[in-house]
């Protein structure tokens, strides 16, 4: 029974992504108001909509909704599963939180159509990042590895900066994804056209002559006008990106060179760091592409998968006991 709660949390934390998956594909073909109604669909239930209307926009917003449903269906049958099965409180607390979570998750999704607010989207968007954050740790805390971790022979002093760099990482990436998805509720094209530059120079210039110039440039692409807010939230994008390369990269060496002793850990920081360079790659992707939807939902997806190696890092850090003394 244990294995398969721990299966069917992995599951649920898959579709989770599948879910985040859809929504950057929504956001990024800017369909999110193909369906003006909620919670039916063009008036009818949502589950009863004739597959032969799925076509276009509605295709996606649709389908959207539907994940969203089997997701939120996942969560409270894995909330009642853990309340049922689990004999350490915490754990069924971490169900609970993710059954209220996801139903959270769900109305402020229909309040984003009925209401259309775009603060509505961007705070949509980091919760789902942060209730797959959720998941993936109940999921962690239910197999059978999590169980046989053991004290390890290692400097507490310095596995206390690795945990520290390991939750420090993670509230980066985070905050990183709320600034993606802020960009990406904007509904405009991209505030900067090129990369590594910015404008055609390091450290774009702003001021008003500036962007007249450049938005003069915009106009006679049909590409819509930028103020500076927008171009210094890419700048703040790219510069995060940056720092949590570096954040990563030093984790990974810190791990390798204090904490040999946790296998997982030495593990995970290999395939964090990769994934950050598959995740620069894609960014960079992006901006090339002039924000193509596969590249950019892809770019999300991956994000929201560094995040999840960051939880996981972070709960094996605050599993794991040094035994070492001072």
């Amino acid at each position: 029974m244990p294995r398969w709660l721990n299966r069917f949390a992995w599951f649920t934390a898959f579709a989770t992504l599948l879910l985040i998956c859809s929504g950057g594909m929504v956001t990024s073909k800017g369909v999110g108001l193909a369906v003006p109604d909620w919670p039916t669909t063009f008036g009818y239930n949502m589950f009863l909509f004739p597959v032969s209307k799925w076509i276009g926009g509605f295709f996606f917003e649709h389908t959207h909704r539907l994940i969203a449903s089997t997701v939120g269906f996942l969560t409270i049958i894995l909330a009642v599963w853990l309340w049922r099965t689990e004999n350490r409180q915490s754990v069924k607390t971490l169900g609970l939180i993710a059954a209220a979570g996801v139903i959270l998750q769900g109305i402020l999704g229909g309040l984003r159509v009925t209401m259309l607010r775009d603060q509505i989207g961007i705070f949509h968007a980091c919760l789902a990042q942060a209730f797959l954050g959720l998941v993936v740790l109940i999921a962690i805390v239910t197999t059978n590895f999590w169980r046989s971790l053991a004290p390890v022979d290692v400097d507490p002093r310095k596995f206390a900066w690795i945990k520290m760099m390991a939750i420090a990482t993670t509230i980066a990436i985070y905050v990183q994804l709320a600034l993606g998805a802020t960009m990406r509720h904007q509904h405009k094209d991209l505030a900067i056209l090129d990369f590594p530059t910015a404008n055609g120079a390091w450290i774009p210039d702003t001021s008003a002559a500036a962007l007249a110039k450049i938005n003069a440039w915009r106009d006679a692409r049909a590409l819509s006008d930028v103020d500076a807010f927008q171009v210094w939230l890419q700048m703040a994008h790219r510069f995060l990106a940056v720092l949590i390369g570096v954040a990563v990269i030093a984790f990974c060496v810190r791990i390798w060179k204090d904490a040999r002793a946790v296998a997982a850990l030495r593990r995970l920081s290999i395939l964090w760091a990769l994934l950050f360079f598959i995740q620069f790659t894609l960014g960079a992707w992006t901006i090339w592409s002039n924000k193509a939807a596969d590249v950019a939902t892809t770019h999300v997806a991956v994000g929201a998968i560094m995040l999840s190696f960051g939880v996981s890092a972070w709960a094996i850090c605050r599993r794991v006991l040094p035994t070492r003394n001072l």
